[in-house]
């Protein structure tokens, strides 16, 4: 006898219908062998050094900048001493090697949650998905690999247990989660439908479900009618998206005639491969620290030179928008980045550069050599001060005279800024920027003085809310009356709710992730 259907409730973390069998994750057996091949410190090294080298593995084998960065964070934590130290002293004391690991990483657990800053209670999840992934390496075991299109779920999904998953056409349910957590932004960049916050339910008997995000419910054995239904919506919505993918590589206008060059947004040169340039109208914005993983790349101009020049050789003569590095203790890069009690209001992009100004005038270098090739401009991120932007033009004016005397193939590319302080925004006027391009998702959380990782101040953190849309408004009509350009680079612009307000605000051109460029030059086309 089949089960009765059944409709479970929860809120949208990514938009997306699916179907398929259900897989209930927190079922998993737990592995009950132990690693008694070697002494327990032993046991407790090569284990460690066996979850780096599967992170390191799974980093190589995505082009996703957002999951880069988290899997990065996670060898960065398995490589702190301040993280180890307390494991191995418990190996000192005589604990088993997993009781050492659980001690240790507990006790920096509890430190994250009950952290005041909101960075680091979100990094929770990197650390409990950390601590089972040792002690799964400890145990000899793997994860049992999830089964392509499935609908997962569970408490709550761990960010490498999500990049290991061939989804196809899957989905997740979670009672647990945040719409701001670190899946939730690999799921929506991913295209998976996911729901957060599912009440209880009994999963007897329970063996294929629907995801309907559009209706925030997971349809647990779907009556034939209500999968007929759903079927048509979803053959409907991939229609609709292949008819957004076909037209890709025309221009996006509006119905009134009105042009909105679109871009996007890149942060390793490897993405590039499978992009083609002629969906875009060129690269608004590449992420330089996500593309600089280390103190010796930051110092290295020819990798950084070779790497800029392969970027402008992809864009085949578009314009390409590089920014200096935008890095900080929540995008940490060892030896160079300083740890801080409030990542987002401390030492980050231009004031961290400032303060290190030969690897600063390195990577200028490397940028003014690269210029040689195409239309390249360089943004600075996080300036607050109209001092801040002269003293990085100052240092680029050195860096272009040094090429000059050296008689070195260069060319001074336009200095603009990152408009996300709203500082900045309120006295726009004083900064002498060749452009500016809006960062969307720093701007609303310092308006708002919500943690963008905060699910429960979601409200806060509305992109349309009147205070965002008025620095927008204000950003844009300064750069008009100076008649420079403008464009807005945060996930907002790859909201299509929102590309009508950034339109009607004054904005010709948007930089979005390149997952979103379908559905973004659909949104203009459909405007008046």
């Amino acid at each position: 006898m089949s089960a009765s259907m059944l409709r479970v409730h929860g809120t949208v973390a990514s938009p997306g219908l699916a179907e398929g069998p259900l897989y209930f994750l927190d079922d998993e057996p737990a592995s009950v062998r132990t690693f008694d091949a070697l002494p327990p410190a032993e046991a407790f090294e090569a284990a460690l050094g066996q979850a780096i080298a599967e992170i390191e593995h799974l980093g190589r084998a995505t082009l996703d900048e957002n999951a880069r960065a988290l899997l990065e964070f996670q060898v960065a934590m398995l490589e702190d001493e301040s993280l180890l130290e307390p494991a191995r002293a418990a190996l000192r004391e005589g604990l088993d090697a997993g009781a050492a690991w659980r001690r240790a990483i507990e006790l920096q657990l509890a430190q994250f949650e009950s952290a005041e800053d909101p960075y680091f209670r979100a990094r929770s999840a990197d650390l409990e998905d950390m601590r089972e992934r040792v002690l799964r390496c400890l145990a000899g075991a793997r994860a049992k690999r999830i089964p392509p299109g499935a609908i997962v779920v569970a408490r709550d999904l761990v960010p490498s247990r999500f990049l290991e998953t061939d989804w196809q056409g899957g989905g997740i349910a979670l009672s647990g989660g945040s719409a701001k957590s670190h899946v939730a932004m690999l799921a929506r960049s991913r295209g998976v439908p996911m729901l957060i916050g599912t009440p209880p339910w009994d999963p007897n008997g329970h063996r294929e479900a629907l995801l309907d995000t559009e209706a925030g419910t997971l349809i647990v054995s779907p009556a034939t009618e209500v999968r007929a239904a759903f079927a048509r919506r979803l053959a409907g919505l991939q229609s609709a998206k292949a008819a957004a993918d076909s037209s890709l590589s025309g221009p996006a206008v509006t119905q009134g005639g009105q042009v909105i060059k679109v871009m996007i947004n890149i942060a390793d040169v490897g993405e590039l491969a499978r992009l083609d340039p002629a969906h875009c109208d060129g690269i608004g914005l590449v992420r330089t620290e996500l593309l600089l993983k280390s103190r010796a790349e930051l110092g290295d101009e020819e990798g950084q030179y070779a790497a800029y020049c392969s970027i402008l050789r992809w864009a085949r003569g578009a314009p390409v928008t590089i920014r200096t590095l935008d890095a900080g203790s929540d995008k940490p890069i060892p030896g160079y980045t300083v740890e801080e009690s409030n990542p987002f209001l401390g030492t980050r992009g231009v004031r961290l550069s400032l303060a290190n100004p030969e690897l600063f005038a390195i990577q200028l270098r490397a940028l003014c050599r690269a210029a040689h090739l195409g239309p390249l401009r360089v943004m600075v991120p996080m300036v607050t001060l109209p001092a801040e932007l002269a003293a990085a033009k100052r240092l680029l004016d050195e860096v272009a005279a040094e090429l000059l005397a050296r008689g070195i193939a260069h060319r001074r590319p336009e200095l603009g800024m990152m408009v996300e302080v709203p500082a900045a925004a309120l006295t726009i006027d004083l900064f002498d920027a060749a452009f500016l391009s809006i960062g969307s998702n720093d701007l609303i959380q310092y308006v708002s003085a919500a943690g963008r990782d905060l699910a429960h101040l979601g409200s806060l953190q509305e992109p349309l809310q009147p205070a965002v849309l008025r620095l927008i408004e204000t950003v844009v009509s300064a750069a008009g009356d100076r008649a420079i350009d403008v464009s807005l680079c945060g996930d907002m612009a790859a909201e299509p709710r929102c590309v009508a307000p950034l339109v009607a605000l004054g904005l010709r051109s948007l930089s979005v992730a390149p997952v979103a460029l379908a559905r973004v030059k659909s949104a203009i086309r459909a405007l008046p």
